[in-house]
């Protein structure tokens, strides 16, 4: 038996003169730098600590940029957002413990929604491993343990021959579909202990693609070819397999209404007379999908909150595409594919025959008669209101991240994302503070354009220190903080529950002078002047900050 070995990885002759003249100075740390530039690094975001600056020293050896965050979560959230905009891995450097613990929402929300992180982290010395009570500092029993149930996998390395393997093995595993966050740690002597290993370089981590048997999508093809009544779905998978053209395709070559959930916002034109847009928390909608003999499901798992709170009971054949193979049916019987996005709808556009409903623009724009019908009755014009002016300010290819807060929740169903990738949140795993941070990992992405954060005043607060870091990376983000005196979601919440708010109410800064402190320019605005003065912010270079004193309400939703 012959191989074939033309894919093995060669050096240059660069690269062989240097293996051959290791250079001297060099430690465990300098593997992971060279290892992470060998593989198409170029960022990396993180936060120094004590076993970890073998690492960080090696940095200025090395030619990656380094984006240093205040919070170890927050550095995990602009890491998440990093890899979301670009598809690329998104290193985040850590130290162990405290430091390592700190990130843990974070990659949680990566995991969520399918960011491809790469989490470096230090640990104790090689002789405090092993479960016992060393006494060193920041030592945990199984620091492993903390992260497992979050992180696709974990990776260990216990010599500096490993490290270079360890992360590649990493890298591969954040990129396959579907996509999420990693874990790898390395020991404090490991990374400090010189070594004479030859540069790393050579490196392959491409991840195997995730293909549809054909099989199912044949039967896929012949159910839409024949549906009287097609509707799809389009998730998040959507948009992470970078789908959108695909999908457009397809509803077009079908005459198939597309509606997109929040984590899937941007992935098919919001003004396309196929759109359903994004109203999944209103019975209308819920209805319409449950009225399709065959839905096609894309890159969504239909969870809590695409299936209308689990209201959402498909009457038809429901086909679902999903990367994440524990997602297929998991919440409904399904012709389940397991299949990146963009492949799977590939082969569907190819094998479906075209179909023409003169009926579906005319169903789709009555169904938004009625969402917009049920939403006007509410009195809801300071919303509706403050979003559009959002709207208009933003540039359309500016990406802009929304924290948990009210304006956020609107956006969710109401914001025209106008390109896809550009719309993004923490609804994946709903933790406070997301939207700053991760504002300011798209901005280290991309400089060219202007990055918008959208926060209340209580989700603010978690994100306060990293005004630190935009300025001192000099980061084109725009911060819009609807301070509205506590947290308004939760206020809404309880007040309807139990008839009054407990724990809600929050005393807060003045955000303005604060911002103005750190020596980031910022304006208080009124639902009148937001959209020039935060237009006026996006267009000025370096961070800005804006203010709105406002009360919003939440709309009511439907579920029954």
């Amino acid at each position: 038996m012959s191989h074939d070995h033309d894919d093995r990885p060669r050096l240059t002759a660069a690269q062989a003169e240097a293996a051959l003249h290791v250079p001297p100075g060099r430690n465990g740390g300098d593997l992971v730098v060279e290892t992470l530039q060998g593989l198409g690094a170029t960022t990396v975001f993180g936060l120094p600590g004590q076993h970890a600056l073998g690492m960080f020293d090696a940095l200025r050896r090395s030619s990656l940029s380094y984006v240093g965050l205040r919070v170890e979560n927050n550095a995990g959230f602009a890491a998440d957002a990093y890899g979301r905009i670009t598809g690329e891995v998104a290193p985040l450097l850590l130290s162990t413990g405290p430091g390592a613990l700190t990130s843990l929402a974070a990659l949680q929300e990566a995991a969520a929604a399918s960011a491809p992180v790469l989490a470096i982290s230090s640990q104790i010395p090689t002789a405090g491993l092993g479960g016992g009570r060393h006494g060193y500092l920041h030592e945990l029993r199984d620091q492993k343990a903390s992260v497992r149930d979050i992180v696709k996998s974990v990776h260990t390395v216990r010599t500096a021959s490993q490290i270079p393997s360890a992360i590649a093995a990493a890298w591969e595993s954040a990129l396959t579909a579907p996509h999420g966050p990693v874990w790898v740690e390395i020991p404090q002597d490991v990374l400090l202990a010189g070594t004479v290993l030859p540069v790393v370089s050579a490196l392959d981590a491409t991840p195997r693609a995730l293909y549809p048997r054909p099989e199912l999508t044949l039967v896929a093809a012949h159910l839409l070819s024949n549906a009287e009544r097609p509707v799809i779905i389009a998730g998040g998978g959507v948009v992470r397999s970078d789908a959108a053209g695909k999908l457009r395709a397809l509803a077009e070559k079908i005459d198939a209404p597309v509606v997109t959930t929040f984590g899937g916002k941007g992935a098919f034109p919001w003004e396309h007379p196929l759109s359903l847009r994004s109203w999944l928390e209103d019975r209308y909608t819920t209805d319409f999908l449950e009225s399709a003999d065959v839905l096609l499901v894309v890159g969504s798992g239909l969870g809590e909150l695409s299936s209308n709170y689990h209201t959402f009971a498909p009457r038809g054949r429901v086909i679902q595409i999903e990367a994440d193979a524990g997602k297929l049916e998991s919440n409904h019987p399904a012709l389940g594919i397991h299949s990146d996005a963009r492949e799977a709808l590939a082969d569907l556009l190819e094998a479906v025959e075209p179909r023409e409903d003169a009926t579906a623009t005319d169903r789709v724009r009555e169904l938004l008669e009625r969402v917009h019908d049920r939403i006007a009755a509410q009195d809801l014009t300071l919303e509706q209101q403050v979003l559009a002016s959002v709207r208009e300010a933003l540039p359309d290819t500016s990406p802009s991240f929304w924290d948990m807060t009210i304006l956020a929740y609107w956006a969710w169903s109401a914001f025209d994302a106008r390109h896809p990738n550009t719309m993004h949140s923490a609804q994946g795993a709903g933790g406070l503070g997301y939207g700053f941070p991760a504002a300011l990992g798209a901005a280290a992405a991309d400089r060219t354009r202007p990055v918008l954060a959208v926060s209340g005043d209580g989700g603010a607060m978690y994100s306060i220190a990293e005004l630190a870091t935009a300025r001192q990376y000099d980061l084109p983000v725009t911060w819009l903080i609807v301070d509205d005196g506590g947290y308004g979601i939760l206020r809404e919440y309880m007040t309807g529950a139990f008839g009054e708010a407990t724990a809600t109410e929050l005393s807060r800064p003045d955000f303005v002078a604060l911002a103005e402190s750190f020596g980031v320019p910022a304006v208080r605005t009124s639902p009148e002047s937001l959209a020039a003065d935060l237009a006026k912010a996006l267009a000025a270079p370096g961070p800005s900050v804006v203010v709105l004193p406002a009360l919003l309400r939440m709309f009511e939703p439907t579920h029954l």
